[in-house]
């Protein structure tokens, strides 16, 4: 069943990891969700049997909060609440699959990213020894997932959390709901370091 789903989610552009609302997140949910992140699909959480569940008005915002601890590696995740029994939502769930496989082939223009990068960029980079980051341009090279290019003065000095900063400004700017971002360091020659 294992290469079954690793197949499925090769071909797949979008994929539904469907929990079940009584059970919550299993082993086996997260280790799809797990590989559908390595290769860079747009994930979608559906939680079925959503009508089986005692709910409160806080009901959804702590299921929600308690699977996003679980699977905190997908932070970029839709999600939706629904019932295949009652049709709770489904029309919706629809909505939510278009949107996110448009996210997944969203592409903006160079010239706007490297707007965009200087605007972020005054939240000073950090530095190492005295040595500063510098970002010189950013370009995205390709969906499916979104890829982006970014040129430094030394890769060294590009610190996980910055990346991690970047690609959180990157959603705050421009969307990208329910897909992963790829991101590539890569050094320019000929640069004064």
């Amino acid at each position: 069943s294992i290469i079954r789903t690793v197949t499925a989610v090769q071909r797949a552009d979008v994929l539904l990891v469907v929990i079940d609302a009584v059970e919550g997140v299993t082993e086996q949910d997260a280790k799809i969700a797990g590989i559908a992140h390595e290769r860079g699909k747009g994930i979608i959480i559906v939680v079925n049997k959503w009508d089986a569940i005692e709910k409160t008005d806080k009901t959804i915002y702590e299921y929600t909060n308690k699977i996003k601890m679980t699977l905190s590696f997908i932070p970029y995740a839709e999600f939706i609440f629904i019932s295949a029994a009652t049709g709770q939502r489904i029309n919706k769930l629809y909505e939510i699959i278009d949107m996110v496989r448009e996210n997944q082939t969203l592409r903006i223009a160079t010239g706007v990213l490297n707007e965009f990068m200087t605007a972020v960029a005054l939240q000073q980079p950090p530095s190492d020894k005295g040595k500063r980051l510098k970002l010189y341009y950013i370009t995205q090279v390709s969906v499916k997932p979104p890829t982006f290019v970014i040129f430094v003065n030394d890769k060294e000095l590009m610190h996980f959390s910055y990346t991690r900063y970047l690609e959180n400004r990157i959603r705050d700017a421009f969307g990208f709901r329910g897909t992963s971002h790829k991101f590539l360091v890569r050094e320019r020659k000929g640069e004064e370091q």
